[in-house]
């Protein structure tokens, strides 16, 4: 198989690119000129420069690829300028729909989120069939991700593209080199930077399952269905514990109620703004919170395969390469 995969600097596009060369596929990576790639150069793979917004770069990149998985995201929670998201995420996206319908490439597996899904009333985890709409989005990051399968769906209804859509909840493990906010929260943790904590709760995955999905998609997914590749629900406290016990860092067991960071991120947002950097605390994530983001994965285990590997051997590994590579202090 050969294969073109967007994003593939990111972190779930490097797992992904590794397993597509470990499963001995030949693959094409789409790079920005400033990406980095020293770890994608010794996987052999080749390389378009280039972004989402130059359809003719898009074209040249997938012509005689079988699957595009494409991978890009711009994954913010606080952005100065909101319309990047909806250009890199929304506009980006159709550009490379429309580019591969006009190379006639045989399947696309889209990553989207768990981000767009809807939440269960009642607390339980919702499925994929859970419903949502875009006033429902909190933040310019999620509604630009649930704009783009939007965009997705429209290109599947019209039968110009054969398109798998995948929802990935919270992937944690190693080569988050960015990183993204869940591996800046690992660090913060173990440079001892979380005094508190909120009610809250997630669904963690290991980020090599994440990568196994996507291929499983490929080969196995139903055109213009979606597929949560998640595994385990989790409280905060919960995830903090586990850290707690993988890393040796000690945390304090301060419970805050959701008014509290709400406040002080609102009282930051501005402060941010003017000296022109991002918040420390992030007014979406805040509001996010306020809501357990528990999610049920049975279809893409039961339909794909997706392997449900130890959230626990994931921790271990994202612990011990932040520290290798020293974004933990000593």
């Amino acid at each position: 198989m050969r294969a073109l995969v967007t994003g593939a600097s990111g972190f779930v596009g490097v797992h992904l690119t590794r397993l597509l060369r470990e499963r001995g596929h030949e693959v094409r990576c789409l790079v920005r000129p400033s990406s980095r790639r020293a770890h994608l150069d010794q996987l052999g793979v080749a390389f378009h420069v280039g972004d989402l917004s130059n359809r003719r770069v898009l074209r040249h990149a997938i012509d005689g690829c079988d699957v595009v998985f494409h991978c890009a995201a711009d994954y913010r929670f606080q952005a100065s300028a909101p319309d990047e998201l909806y250009r890199n995420n929304v506009v980006g996206s159709e550009n490379l729909f429309t580019a591969a319908a006009d190379v006639g490439v045989g399947r696309v597996v889209y990553t989207s989120s768990v981000a767009t899904l809807g939440l269960s009333h009642d607390g339980t985890a919702a499925s994929e069939t859970a419903p949502s709409t875009l006033s429902s989005m909190i933040g310019a990051y999620k509604r630009s991700k649930f704009l783009a399968e939007r965009v997705a769906d429209s290109f599947v209804a019209m039968r110009k593209l054969p398109i798998v859509i995948v929802n990935p909840s919270t992937p944690v493990g190693e080569d988050d080199a960015r990183p993204t906010p869940t591996g800046q929260f690992l660090v913060d943790f173990l440079s001892r930077r979380i005094p508190a904590y909120v009610d809250t709760g997630l669904n963690v995955i290991d980020v090599r399952d994440v990568a196994e999905g996507h291929l499983l998609a490929a080969e196995r997914g139903v055109v213009g269905e979606r597929y949560i590749l998640g595994h385990r629900n989790v409280t905060l406290a919960e995830l903090l514990d586990m850290l707690a016990q993988i890393s040796g860092v000690r945390w304090a067991r301060v419970h805050l109620p959701h008014i509290v960071p709400l406040l002080a991120a609102a009282l930051e947002a501005p402060l941010a703004r003017l000296r022109r950097r991002p918040p420390r605390v992030s007014l979406e994530a805040v509001r996010l919170a306020r809501k357990k983001m528990f999610f049920d994965p049975a279809k893409a285990v039961r339909d794909l395969g997706l392997p449900q590997s130890p959230i626990e051997t994931a921790l271990a590994r994202a612990v011990a390469w932040f520290r290798a590579q020293g974004y933990v202090a000593s």
